[in-house]
């Protein structure tokens, strides 16, 4: 079984997963965690933004929003490769998924994303009442997401109203309501998600163009660069307002200063026709997430 292009050569799946695991795990895309990290990280520091005490029922929130991003990210992941299984076997990096490449059937898939959701459930209904309201809701973005490539030019936005969907659920089971820092959290993480992944993008433009699958990459072009100057620009500015609106110390800004600059190297540093970097810049948003984390906690229990 071949290593999936975008995942690492040395990832837990490929190495040490029984065989027979090893097709559902990495259509749950258990193979490349970045994803699952990207989701997560809206979810923790919106508790840490409601309630910053690193006591045992923030470590019970960050159990339960860990093991469902990973889970949820899964059967979300899955749910897109069944309504992108016409268009993965004609793009390089995609064509090895399970799917296209025949080791798991649509309504095998179907399955194991109910399976997945199901999990999924079972974690929910461990939170309050308004975050379970707010994660069923969430099911919603999840299923139109796979298809808005298919009619707009934007579907990094609709990603970024998906995968960002976590700093009002992580604030509304720590806090029990939405206020105005998790809205401010989410809009910032909005246009987070609309540069990461139009970074992203990059490396399918060529066959995104043959299939004519749309993108905000094929969309901005040359005009990507001066379009991340505004996305992390914006980013900046509504978590800073996030942080300062929940009444965080200025010792949020001295660690937050870190993941400003780590955008801006992102801006200044990405080759757009170069996939292996466009893929490096990607990832390099964990980091920047562990530094927002520590920011947050900086600003929170000074």
């Amino acid at each position: 079984m071949s290593i999936i292009a975008d995942a690492r050569g040395d990832n837990w799946v490929d190495r040490h997963a029984p065989e027979f695991l090893k097709p559902w795990f990495k259509l749950a895309r258990f193979d490349r965690p970045v994803g699952t990290w990207l989701l997560l990280w809206p979810c923790w520091w919106s508790i840490i933004l409601a309630r910053p005490a690193l006591d045992l029922e923030t470590l019970r929130l960050f159990v339960l929003f860990g093991l469902g991003a990973l889970i949820m990210r899964g059967a979300g992941c899955t749910v897109n490769d069944i309504a992108d299984r016409n268009f993965d076997g004609k793009v390089e990096r995609t064509r090895l998924r399970p799917i296209p490449s025949g080791q798991v059937t649509v309504k095998q898939a179907l399955l194991w994303a109910a399976f997945l959701a199901l999990l999924g459930l079972v974690i929910l209904l461990q939170l309050g009442p308004t975050a379970i309201w707010l994660g069923v809701f969430s099911l919603f973005l999840v299923v139109v997401y796979p298809f808005t490539k298919r009619v707009t030019w934007w579907p990094q936005a609709w990603l970024g109203l998906t995968f960002n969907w976590g700093a009002v659920m992580g604030y509304a089971a720590a806090a029990g309501t939405v206020e105005l820092p998790a809205l401010l959290l989410y809009a910032g993480g909005f246009f987070w998600t609309l540069g990461y992944d139009t970074i992203y993008a990059h490396q399918d433009k060529e066959d995104d163009a043959l299939i004519g699958v749309k993108s905000s990459a094929r969309k901005l072009g040359r005009r990507t660069r001066p379009a991340l100057w505004i996305f992390y620009g914006l980013t900046i500015v509504l978590w800073a307002l996030a942080a300062r609106e929940a009444g965080f110390s200025h010792w949020f800004l001295l660690g937050f200063a870190g993941v400003a600059g780590h955008l801006v190297w992102q801006i200044v540093r990405v080759d757009i026709d170069n996939s292996r970097d466009c893929l490096a810049k990607f990832k390099s948003n964990i980091g920047m997430g562990f530094i927002m984390l520590a920011a947050l906690l900086m600003g929170g229990l000074a």
